[in-house]
């Protein structure tokens, strides 16, 4: 996939002038209707301006590659905004500290996810954010430590079985948060992990066995909720092809 192209260094005037633009874009695109609708996927709405995904994605296109830019964006606290900077950040150039700035300010699964599968998990530092966000206490900054594993898991490509199986042990400990946006992160992260290849699928399957038998209601829903797709029909076949 060919990657945004990355623009000239911004700042003072022109960088203002550029983030006026950007929001200016983004209240033409708006709608009520998909701003009104953003509840009934728990999503708050008051800092929305009621944009689709795809409007979000073509506006990154258009503007291109700018940390400057990104962080600018972010600070606005515009929701459409801070998931534009997904699409405007230099993986390379977001610093360690940038990343947690912005993760002490998730507040919805949307911007979380979002950021961590866009973003986050192409940036030199995002193994070494996985394991103190998922420790975290508030509800949005423990599901992105989880869901930056399962975006891990699904596009590192060169990382070792080692650290994944690792990392089990801090999903099996983290199945017990009985908040909905964690244990959803946590399955996403145990089941991506089963999808890499055999050994960790038979070790998630494993783990998830372990937890679906939990006398605890919620590790009980982890793990059944992964076995689901972990041994079912897709990953098998998945698995069988890449044994081939």
């Amino acid at each position: 996939m060919k990657k945004n192209p990355v623009r000239p260094l911004l700042k003072g005037a022109q960088l203002e002038t550029e983030v006026r633009t950007a929001l200016a874009w983004l209240k033409e695109h708006s709608s009520g209707k998909i701003r009104d609708g953003m509840s009934r996927f728990g999503i708050p709405s008051d800092h929305a301006l009621g944009v689709s995904m795809g409007d979000i994605q073509k506006l990154g296109k258009k503007l291109g590659r700018s940390q400057e830019l990104a962080s600018a964006l972010w600070d606005t606290g515009v929701y459409e905004a801070r998931l534009l900077a997904a699409y405007v950040s230099e993986p390379d150039r977001l610093t360690a500290g940038e990343m947690e700035r912005w993760c002490r300010d998730f507040d919805n699964w949307a911007v979380v996810d979002t950021l961590c599968f866009k973003l986050f998990d192409q940036c030199p530092h995002a193994w070494k954010k996985v394991e103190p966000w998922a420790k975290k206490k508030t509800e949005f900054q423990r599901r992105a430590g989880f869901v930056l594993l399962a975006c891990l898991a699904a596009h590192d490509e060169n990382a070792d079985d080692k650290i994944f199986l690792r990392h089990l042990t801090l999903i099996e400990s983290g199945a017990d948060d009985p908040r909905n946006f964690v244990k959803k992160g946590v399955s996403w992260a145990l089941r991506m992990i089963g999808r890499r290849n055999a050994a960790l699928n038979a070790a998630a399957v494993a783990v998830a066995k372990r937890l679906a038998e939990s006398t605890d209601a919620t590790p009980r829903w982890v793990g059944k909720d992964a076995l689901k797709e972990l041994t079912g029909p897709v990953v098998t076949r998945r698995l069988a092809k890449m044994r081939d």
